[in-house]
């Protein structure tokens, strides 16, 4: 039966607002209000963090985070798209059996330097509530800052159906490459880490089988 779910629609471009550096600032000192100087903390990551962090860490581990679950929900105007033609990255919304991802160690004396860095990259637009969280490892729990979706934002969006997500995924592209390559990125780094995320796999198969039949009907074009 066809798909009867109408296409998400993203905001107008010129709704597109970055954060100024005094946003940015001032929700970081607030994450580190809850940070014990001195001590190390850990990151947990879930997306594009998982493979490719971008700070030094001393120790990493596969991770759990019950209660929330993987989605693109975020329209991403900059990273994996523009404000015309945007793509779709991975946020955390509660619910659901949990999340599987890495957590990372970040030593004391780079905690300040590293969250500079992380909240440049993920901050741009305060379209995640950064909350520390418990997150489940082999070697025992750990209190991690975590990246939670913050669903009041103007660039959130419910997660479209499969065959939405594929047509957005495909014809998507930002500073950081293209949104296909982002989650076939994340979708192989799970499965090399043995994190099971079936609904992101199955994507991951669509979104192949979208672009083999592209490429050949690209091939079929040019031979006529």
């Amino acid at each position: 039966m066809p798909n009867q779910t109408p296409a998400p629609t993203a905001p107008a471009a010129d709704t597109f607002k970055r954060w100024t550096e005094t946003e940015r600032q001032k929700s970081l000192e607030s994450a580190l209000a809850h940070w014990s100087e001195g001590q190390d903390v850990w990151i947990f990551g879930y997306g594009s963090l998982i493979w490719r962090p971008e700070f030094d860490f001393t120790e990493s581990r596969m991770a759990k985070l019950d209660n929330h679950h993987r989605a693109l929900c975020l329209w991403s105007r900059i990273n994996r798209g523009t404000p015309e033609v945007p793509g779709l990255v991975f946020g955390l919304e509660h619910g659901g059996e949990g999340c599987g991802g890495m957590v990372f160690r970040i030593p004391a004396v780079k905690v300040r330097e590293t969250f500079s860095t992380v909240w440049v990259r993920e901050m741009s637009t305060g379209a995640y509530h950064p909350n520390w969280l418990e997150c489940e490892t082999e070697q025992g729990k750990v209190s991690a800052l975590t990246f939670i979706i913050n669903q009041q934002a103007s660039s959130y969006v419910p997660e479209p159906h499969p065959d939405e997500l594929v047509k957005i995924v495909h014809r998507a592209t930002g500073i950081y490459g293209s949104c296909y390559d982002y989650v076939m990125q994340t979708a192989i780094a799970l499965k090399q880490a043995g994190i099971c995320d079936q609904r992101l796999a199955i994507l991951a198969e669509q979104l192949e089988k979208h672009r083999e039949a592209l490429a050949q009907s690209n091939s079929s074009t040019n031979q006529t």
